[in-house]
């Protein structure tokens, strides 16, 4: 519990509505004793000091989309909310490059960047909830990551208050910035435990003039067949922004189609992108079928896909257990995983929703059922993953399994350099303590 007289000691810094006692907990942890809610980098930065030279612990919460992720601890000392730390700093329509606060949602970027003709390059989950500063702070990215790449791709320079309070910056603010080490990428991804992420500069890119959505449905659900087809696509000279295969579960929700699903997004101007849908057209296998969604449909399409995920911003838990994960292997060993997956749905009593990118080798296994089966059916979907080569980390799971089960999976090998950069940056453990692999 945080004494008394360090609540009087930031009373000196905030109005009475900028802090808030006994903040209630969630299902997810990652909570507060009491919560700040600061408006400007000096706030942050006299927060961040007064909790490091006084031996209290800091958790940081932007839209909450995330609050299932990591961390051992149910309640920090202080629950550090950048929910009014928002707004525009710099927009430089000419260049392409927006300097942003951290709290801003990322869907009030992207409405504002409309405007402009302009948009940020990710497509993150929860997008009218999660915050562009936890969305760099995760290294989160969607299935269009095959064509835009990913968050630390985006991000052109970054401003950082460290656990003492002092304020760095990394990067710049215009695109052609090769001057000394990449320090961004070493935010990007942290999960917070380094420090807090105060401005962020991001390169854009246009709004594509057209974009339509292909759906290729496999009915015999042969991987073979679904390989095969992936691979004439990524070798072709078509440019597809998504080349994501959907499980027959998460294929049904989305589009009504029973079976295993290719989604292949195509954005540029509208001659391009219906040469591209006619090219996918001519290579289909014999027993695929073709469906394509203009525009509009395809926006309908990728605003339920973005919300089929748990989200970690719910106050309360839904009835049955839920449990997403996060995995890597190399490209195509994603058909495996997903397939693999599937096959212990009825070994564990659970609904499981997948889908995998054959472009960039991400895929994420949705699981909901009963709490220890789900618990069992994450276990034996690491197991998959691993034997493929790859990773798997639980992204969403209640703060009482969290204490059961190893989110983070084996440490890496470079887990020391890990080690002794957050022992270097942040010594006292202040920030997000226990939020990283191994503990960090």
């Amino acid at each position: 519990m945080i004494a008394a007289e360090s609540i009087s000691a930031l009373k000196t810094y905030f109005r009475e509505d900028q802090i808030g006692n006994n903040e209630a907990s969630s299902p997810f942890g990652n909570s507060g004793d009491m919560v700040v809610f600061p408006e400007t980098e000096g706030e942050i930065a006299a927060v961040l000091k007064h909790a490091d030279l006084n031996g209290l612990t800091i958790s940081i919460i932007g839209g909450g989309t995330k609050r299932g992720y990591g961390g051992l601890i149910e309640k920090a000392d202080i629950l550090l909310s950048l929910d009014k730390y928002t707004g525009i700093v710099e927009h430089t329509p000419g260049d392409m490059t927006l300097t942003v606060k951290s709290g801003t949602r990322f869907k009030d970027l992207q409405d504002y960047l409309a405007r402009y003709n302009q948009k940020i390059s990710l497509d993150p989950f929860w997008a009218e909830i999660a915050t562009i500063g936890g969305i760099i702070a995760a290294n989160e990215s969607g299935p269009k990551r095959l064509g835009y790449g990913s968050a630390r791709d985006a991000v052109i320079g970054l401003r950082t208050v460290y656990p003492d309070g002092k304020v760095i910056r990394s990067g710049g603010r215009v695109v052609k910035n090769v001057a000394g080490y990449d320090i961004n990428k070493l935010f990007i991804g942290s999960m917070g435990t380094l420090g807090v992420i105060s401005e962020i500069t991001l390169k854009l890119r246009p709004i594509p003039k057209c974009e339509s959505l292909v759906l290729v449905s496999f009915p015999t659900g042969n991987l073979e067949e679904i390989r095969a087809f992936a691979v004439k696509v990524l070798d072709s000279m078509i440019e597809p922004v998504s080349l994501e295969l959907l499980n027959p579960a998460l294929s049904d929700k989305l589009a009504g189609i029973n079976s295993y699903t290719l989604a292949l997004s195509f954005e540029d101007v509208e001659s391009s992108v219906r040469y591209q849908e006619d090219f996918v057209s001519n290579m289909l296998p014999g027993d695929a079928e073709l469906y394509i969604n203009p525009m509009e449909k395809a926006d309908l399409f990728w605003n339920r896909f973005y919300r089929h995920i748990p989200n970690g911003a719910a106050e309360e838990l839904p009835a049955q257990t839920e449990a997403s994960l996060k995995i890597g292997t190399v490209n195509l060993d994603s058909l495996q995983v997903l397939k693999e997956s599937e096959l212990l749905q009825d070994k564990f009593n659970v609904r499981i929703e997948s889908h995998g990118g054959l472009g960039h080798g991400l895929s994420q296994v949705t699981i909901r059922g009963a709490e220890q089966d789900v618990i069992d059916a994450a276990a034996n979907v690491r197991q998959v993953a691993e034997k493929a080569g790859g990773y798997a980390i639980i992204k969403h799971l209640p703060f009482e399994l969290r204490k059961r089960v190893d989110v983070w999976g084996n440490k890496p090998s470079y887990f020391f350099l890990l080690q002794g950069i957050k022992t270097k940056v942040d010594p006292n453990k202040t920030l997000n303590p226990n939020r990283f692999i191994g503990g960090i």
